[in-house]
């Protein structure tokens, strides 16, 4: 599929800073769009932002080819390798920042909040740490692909604040993850499928303290994607602008690709919210979920699971349809949307049945081992995946034992009938 990105960026000291600490790139040959909040006062947090934005921009420059893998073939392990590149371009930033402001006593605990979004082919990589943050705009909704690292949000996160003592509280700003505090620092990642008319906003806090997510497409909509950036600084501005502000947009557009292509990567995401135990996700919650699927392609009359073998894949009908068999007698037939096999990302027992293509047919699978990975590092998302287990089993259960009562019931009628069919 080809793909185009168009971008654009701004930054605005705003009205009540005296200098700028933050920073921005728009490099659309490399395919990297960053956004950085320095913090350290006396330029310090502005060398942190700059020095940040070049040694992730170097790093990424020097290990291409791994982009590029990924921009051929979006394998697992092009997927893996490419989000292992961006967070080690993040650390070997978080590393230099440091190392500069042990060097210099003016400088000492400078760093930087650090965003960036990485284009490669059908897929965009966000690295992540501190409050800055990256929202999606797509088919009219703002959905924020960040969380921001603050101790407000680890309080609402576990429920010890509610969202309007968060608004009141004077501790909005202090930042539990930073670029350049310590030596290292834990980068979140995340794997995004791209579309046509897709528009990725980048922006440091000094905009999205004062714009809502919820107002944001109503803000932005209709402008030309060159107009947005000075449209979201004067808003910030107007709104008091009492930090420097930093905006950069990147708009996805249609290079000739495929239509089925098209089709197939919208229908990844829909197929996905109608399963039971994805249905109740997040938004980003669910494109972390996507970004560890694999679709693979299987012909007619191919058998795609084996009564009897073992196996650990859930898989979810994209495009065609299949069987489902027991003992060689077919007992249900999925089509786009249909799913089996969600049993093997508990355990490894037997297939209960055997599942085989009827027609030429798409499918996206998820494996268990990865999942597993993914729940080890979002313990949140892990929770919402196993109460969701649970309310399947649990609604499994009651529905097999409704269907228990009534052959109970049929039994107890057909032998209080048998008696005076014997007379």
């Amino acid at each position: 599929m080809a793909l185009t990105a168009e971008a654009y960026g701004l930054t605005d000291v705003g009205r009540k800073r005296q200098h700028n600490e933050d920073a921005f790139a728009v490099d659309p040959d490399l395919g990297l769009f960053v956004v950085a909040d320095g913090m350290g006062g006396h330029a310090a947090g502005e060398v942190a932002s700059q020095r940040a934005v070049e040694v992730v921009r170097q790093q990424l420059s020097t290990d291409r080819q791994v982009l590029e893998d990924l921009a051929q073939a979006s394998t697992s392990e092009a997927r893996a390798a490419a989000a292992a590149l961006v967070e080690t371009a993040i650390q070997r930033a978080c590393a230099e920042v440091y190392r500069l402001a042990a060097a210099d006593p003016t400088k000492r605990g400078m760093g930087t909040t650090f965003v960036c979004l990485v284009l490669a082919g059908t897929k965009a990589i966000v690295g992540h740490v501190g409050d800055s943050r990256v929202y999606l705009l797509r088919g009219g909704q703002a959905h924020r692909l960040t969380e921001d690292h603050t101790l407000i949000a680890a309080q609402l996160k576990a429920g010890t604040l509610t969202r309007e003592q968060a608004q009141a509280s004077q501790l909005r700003n202090v930042i539990t993850r930073a670029v350049g505090i310590q030596e290292s620092v834990q980068v979140d990642t995340l794997m995004v499928d791209l579309l046509p008319r897709d528009l990725f906003l980048l922006c440091s806090d000094g905009l999205h303290g004062y714009l809502p997510d919820e107002e944001l497409p109503g803000v932005i909509a209709d402008l030309p994607l060159g107009e947005i950036p000075a449209k979201l600084v004067a808003l910030a501005n107007e709104r008091g602008g009492k930090d420097n502000v930093t905006v950069v947009v990147v708009g996805i557009s249609d290079g000739g690709a495929p239509l089925e292509e098209l089709e197939e990567t919208t229908s990844r995401m829909e197929v996905l919210k109608s399963i039971p135990i994805f249905r109740h996700l997040t938004y980003k919650e669910q494109t972390a979920i996507l970004s560890i699927a694999s679709t693979r392609s299987y012909p007619a009359d191919a058998e795609i699971v084996t009564e009897g073998h073992s196996g650990d894949e859930l898989f979810i009908v994209v495009r065609g349809r299949v069987r489902v068999e027991t003992g060689g007698v077919g007992v249900a037939e999925l089509r786009a949307g249909g799913h089996f096999g969600e049993m093997g990302l508990v355990d490894h027992a037997p297939r209960s049945a055997t599942v085989r293509a009827l027609e030429p047919t798409r499918a996206m699978v998820i494996a268990r081992a990865e999942l597993m990975q993914l729940m080890k590092r979002e313990p949140i998302l892990a929770v919402k995946l196993l109460w969701s287990f649970v309310q399947v089993l649990s609604d499994r259960l009651r529905a097999t034992n409704n269907e228990l009562s009534e052959i109970r019931q049929e039994l107890a009628a057909a032998q209080a009938v048998q008696p005076f069919a014997e007379e």
